[in-house]
């Protein structure tokens, strides 16, 4: 009776090595690094993302739009809050920089998880933030055809930024 146990158990081994060689590794599916946790499938932003173990993680510093194209080759002491655009403009010009700057390290926005916004009042608005404005550019980027997912994000209004046409930076945590 031990003999054939032992028979069962080495069939079983050879088995599964038969099924593991039978599914290369490549083929099986990998669990995306980011599980993002939602409220409602509707909402902005998430409530909470969890990252699996073994992802690769990325953290961008905080990052400050460019000048819009028509002031490139202004002396930087010229440039004005104009040259950067409204807080909308502001926010789509440092997502645009931060997704090429993704891509150069081989992560997309959709790997994004964490997002911290900082917005400066805009002196138009009588020194309030436009968040609304930070939304609109921000759903550029998010839950969009292109990157169907979106963030855990914080927004905080700010006395000011690093310089005094900057009404928007904003730092990223990504992971695959």
């Amino acid at each position: 009776m031990m003999h054939r146990f032992k028979l069962i158990i080495v069939t079983g081994l050879a088995g599964l090595a038969f099924t593991s060689a039978a599914i290369p590794a490549h083929a099986k599916p990998k669990p995306p690094a980011v599980e993002r946790h939602s409220g409602s499938p509707t909402a902005a932003i998430l409530q909470s993302a969890s990252i699996r173990p073994g992802a690769q993680l990325l953290f961008l510093s905080g990052q400050l739009p460019n000048p819009l194209p028509e002031s490139a080759g202004k002396p930087p002491a010229e440039l004005t809050m104009a040259d950067y655009g409204d807080t909308k403009t502001q926010t789509v010009a440092t997502l645009a920089k931060i997704k090429g700057l993704l891509a150069a390290q081989g992560y997309t926005m959709g790997d994004v998880f964490k997002m911290t916004v900082f917005v400066a009042g805009d002196p138009k608005l009588g020194g309030k933030m436009d968040f609304a404005g930070m939304n609109e550019g921000f759903r550029q980027f998010f839950l969009t055809p292109e990157n169907p997912v979106t963030v855990t994000r914080s927004t905080v209004q700010v006395a000011a930024l690093a310089g005094p046409n900057f009404l928007v930076e904003i730092e990223v945590a990504a992971a695959k």
